[in-house]
């Protein structure tokens, strides 16, 4: 049964996230009568904005299969103008009930930032975009006094779940429609465990 709220979708990714950390998982949706199934139309319960990191593959992690995740991936799970239209994509298109803002520890995107800061330097090429866009999480932290790196990186995915809303009226007007919910999530690299860090419920104005 496809999870149709954002509680349900919420707590069909975290029961996954359980059996890939205990090493019991499923692999739900990924056999050959499934993927006939949903050749002709997908019906995702969850978008998931998430970093590039090559370790943080969502249908793994929440051990789900085709048809389930929407996912959109830049490194620092950076916000622009295409990963926008791909979520309001989903939410308006496919009616996607949860937008998941995924990030994890040690993130490369927020270390780079942090040494292109101190350095007073941006990154040559287009990772300079990618920098330029964690500096504004660096500067909260900053006035928070937060100096780790994994707490930097918290509050990088709650800025992320706030940029979503505060640019994309689409999903804003979905949310406070009670028909979508916002959650950004953390993943320990080591662990595999997955915990909310910032959350818009479903009906929030």
């Amino acid at each position: 049964m496809i999870p149709t709220t954002p509680e349900q979708a919420l707590a069909e990714l975290y029961a996954g996230n359980r059996r890939f950390v205990t090493g019991v998982p499923r692999h739900p949706n990924q056999d050959a009568d499934h993927r006939a199934a949903v050749a002709d139309g997908q019906h995702p319960f969850a978008v998931i904005v998430g970093c590039s990191d090559s370790r943080l593959a969502a249908e793994i992690i929440f051990d789900r299969g085709l048809g389930d995740l929407f996912v959109v991936r830049t490194a620092g799970h950076t916000v622009g103008p295409e990963v926008l239209g791909s979520v309001e994509y989903a939410v308006t298109v496919l009616g996607t009930p949860l937008v998941v803002v995924l990030g994890h520890d040690s993130c490369g995107a927020v270390q780079a930032a942090r040494e292109a800061v101190a350095a007073g330097a941006s990154p040559a090429g287009h990772l300079g975009a990618v920098v330029e866009a964690v500096v504004p999480s660096l500067r909260q932290a900053a006035r928070q006094g937060v100096e780790d790196v994994n707490a930097i990186v918290d509050i990088h995915i709650a800025q992320t779940v706030e940029a979503l809303l505060a640019r994309s009226a689409v999903l804003a007007e979905r949310v406070s429609a009670g028909r979508c919910g916002v959650v950004g999530m953390s993943y320990r690299l080591s662990a595999g465990e997955v915990r909310t860090v910032a959350e818009v419920s479903a009906g929030t104005p």
